[in-house]
């Protein structure tokens, strides 16, 4: 039903209004989402301040990060060292031969000069072999050695030949077999050579202390320098093995999509321009892909209420929905918008405070559920247009589906005031959204033990909080914007100082105290039958204001002793004032521009019956009198609330009428009277069923009884007074 404002812009445009409505919720959309998804030119260079945050426009590998730690799990790898334990023996080996051929040497030179000192003639010097003779000699046979172990001679040097070729058998025995000794001692354990030096050093320190000559500490020294060797070389086959097996151990470094490559106010360095280099983004222009997508989105949008309002039936109805639909949808967008500003700068849980089930269940209860469900669906869609800047991220999943199931769950309630709801209402809007929440929180893997987690929480529990506690304060000014008889409105025109209710009390008191007992019978039936109490009772207050017209023409006002005005004019005169007290009363309620369904239930509370009395008043005067003559204008009730008026209100006339009313007539007339109207068809439309029309004759005959019956003397009530009189005087006797 059009309220007033609306239904002036209706009149001037026409049919033009839904197309000028969606046009400018189209472009109000779509305004609202650009900044979101617009195509931005980008130039970022390093020590620049970034003007806002920057996030990352696809999935990819950064590449040279990878390889940085790749080779820092190479460089972390242990080198791989392969140890001989025989080299200390093969050592020994090559210094025993050593000793051998110095052995042999000295036996071929003494045979020598032996054999030179016999053919020297008598009176001259044999000519010996000299030591550099020896010497020679020895390296000599170092020809005949293998030439792996010919560098171990060679290296050897001349003083140490020098030195032991002058020592006694024993000496030499004395340092081959303490250098041995020494040797094979320091190589039982692994040389790197690190610490060839040290291990060197070592055995010099303690060939020193052996209490040797000089000449056999110094020929012990040379073989300890020429004998200690390294004897843990490095693998470096294995050790490469390893390397390549711990940089294959390495993931990849991924930049995902959504991911902040930098904060807004925070300075670009070298790093992020080596991030954004890579994704493409220092020199370019964003994707053109969602600013076209979040067009086709509001243009589907459209479509979509289209071919919705033409299921509706009314123009007035489909007018109605649209007005409400982008009025709400519009603030919706807007409430994300701040919400998603203060994203950026503070949580980024803050958009879950967004009441996400009020706007698709205020549509539930005002327009439809189906509108309430094309509002929680499309809510979600603008939202990823909203938060476009977290795509890729946790967050915008958590988003999307709790707006989701947050708003479907508000389409899930009954349609009807949700303070009235109570627990259900709680847990639909409060409790399903917040388990819904906590699964989300598991499924991303969150710990309870992380403070992000119970920001979700809290934000979330807050906004199904918030959607409740809107619905329900805002409910009675929606209902003015949607709608002519908000409660606002009803309680208002209740208010027994209304202009009207005052003019039909001074001028018409038998008129207002009928509308009164009609109310009080009328609300309570339609109460029991769950229908709109407030709604009747006002209606009821106001179904006769056109009697103003004529008062003293309706008997409920003429004063005691007064005659009846009808017996003065023609049945048709009679019928004609008689049934301008609809009309009339249609026409003061248009200009006081009551309720649409008030003024409906004035026009119908007579439905099309018969008006018998001046019906068979007339037929004595003229027998061929068409009874359609004598029926009210109609049209016959429309509404439940409608048809319990219409009932309510010839039972109360009727009644009021009787001569000693008692219970078994009341209930009679009641039902005589409903079984009339049921077979003069003017319930047909009132949607009315078999078992609430029975919940209505109970509750008409229970409220006609009450009011109208005499009341039952008790005997008891005076001896009773006496004896309470008795008492007082005691106390007051006692009291002085």
């Amino acid at each position: 039903m059009l309220i007033r404002p609306l239904e002036k812009i209706y009149g001037k445009l026409g049919k033009w209004l839904v197309p000028l409505l969606l046009l400018f919720f189209f472009v109000f959309s779509s305004a609202l989402l650009y900044s979101n998804v617009q195509q931005r030119q980008v130039d970022y260079k390093e020590g620049q301040v970034a003007d806002k945050s920057i996030r990352a426009n696809k999935t990819i590998e950064n590449t040279e990060a990878t390889q940085q730690k790749r080779k820092l799990a190479a460089e972390s790898v242990a080198p791989e060292y392969t140890f001989d334990e025989d080299a200390g023996t093969k050592q020994s080996q090559l210094i025993e031969h050593l000793f051998t051929l110095i052995s042999q040497v000295e036996e071929e030179t003494k045979a020598e000069n032996e054999k030179r000192q016999k053919a020297a003639k008598k009176g001259t010097e044999p000519q010996l072999i000299t030591l550099d003779e020896e010497i020679a000699a020895l390296k000599k046979h170092f020809e005949q050695i293998d030439s792996d172990n010919l560098a171990f001679y060679q290296r050897i040097p001349n003083n140490f030949f020098q030195i032991v070729f002058q020592l006694s058998a024993e000496e030499q025995a004395t340092v081959k077999n303490e250098a041995i000794r020494i040797i094979l001692t320091q190589m039982k354990n692994p040389i790197r050579i690190n610490r060839l030096n040290e291990v060197r050093q070592n055995a010099y320190d303690e060939a020193s202390f052996l209490n040797l000559s000089t000449d056999q500490t110094q020929a012990i020294r040379y073989m300890l320098n020429q004998g200690i060797v390294i004897n843990s070389v490095l693998n470096e086959k294995r050790t490469e093995e390893l390397q390549q097996e711990a940089m294959n151990a390495v993931q990849p470094v991924m930049i995902f999509q959504g991911e902040v490559i930098v904060r807004e106010g925070s300075q670009i360095d070298s790093n992020v321009i080596q991030k954004l280099n890579l994704l493409g983004m220092t020199n370019q222009s964003t994707s053109l892909f969602p600013f076209i997508a979040m067009v086709l989105a509001n243009i589907l949008e459209v479509f979509v209420l289209l071919y919705f309002i033409r299921q509706l039936k009314g123009q007035e109805r489909r007018v109605v929905a649209i007005v409400f639909y982008t009025t709400m949808m519009t603030l919706s967008m807007v409430f994300m918008k701040f919400f998603q500003i203060f994203q950026e700068n503070t949580s980024q849980f803050i958009p879950l405070l967004f009441p996400a089930a009020f706007i698709p269940l205020v549509l539930n209860v005002f327009i439809s559920r189906r509108t309430g469900v094309i509002a929680a669906l499309f809510q979600v869609v603008m939202a990823a247009f909203i938060f476009y800047d977290s795509i890729g991220t946790n967050v915008l999943t958590i988003i999307l589906i709790s707006y989701l199931f947050s708003g479907l769950m508000g389409t899930l309630l009954d349609r009807k005031r949700i303070s009235k709801q109570g627990l259900s209402s709680i847990v639909w809007i409060v409790l399903f959204p917040l388990v819904m929440n906590t699964i989300l929180i598991v499924y991303q893997g969150m710990s309870f033990t992380d403070s992000r987690a119970w920001v979700n929480l809290i934000a979330s529990f807050a906004g199904s909080i918030l959607s409740l506690v809107l619905t329900i304060g805002l409910h009675p000014y929606i209902e003015l914007l949607v709608t002519d008889n908000s409660i606002i409105v009803l309680n208002e025109l209740s208010n027994p100082n209304h202009p009207l209710l005052k003019q039909l009390l001074e001028e018409a008191p038998g008129t207002y105290h009928h509308s009164m007992m009609v109310a009080n019978l009328s609300a309570n039936a339609v109460a029991e039958i769950g229908g709109h109490s407030l709604l009747t009772r006002v209606a009821c207050y106001y179904h006769d204001i056109g009697k103003l017209k004529h008062a003293n023409f309706f008997v409920e006002n003429l004063p005691d002793g007064a005659e009846n005005p009808h017996n003065f004019l023609l049945p048709s005169d009679s019928k004609q004032i008689i049934f301008g007290h609809v009309i009339d009363g249609a026409a003061i309620l248009e200009q006081h521009r009551m309720p649409q369904m008030v003024i409906d239930i004035c026009r119908q509370h007579h439905g099309t019956t018969l008006m018998k009395f001046f019906y068979f008043k007339a037929k004595e005067r003229n027998p061929d009198i068409a009874e359609s003559e004598y029926r009210y204008p109609g049209p016959i009730p429309q509404t439940r609330e409608a048809a319990v008026v219409s009932i309510a209100d010839s039972c109360e006339a009727a009644v009021r009428a009787m001569d000693h009313p008692t219970n078994q007539k009341i209930k009679e007339f009641v039902t005589n009277l409903i079984q009339d109207r049921l077979l003069d068809g003017q319930l047909d439309d009132s949607g009315l069923t078999m078992k609430e029309i029975k919940i209505i004759q109970k509750s008409l005959v229970n409220g006609l009884c009450s009011t109208f019956h005499s009341r039952i003397k008790y005997p008891k009530m005076e001896s009773e007074a006496v004896e309470m009189k008795q008492e007082q005087e005691r106390r007051d006797y006692n009291g002085n």
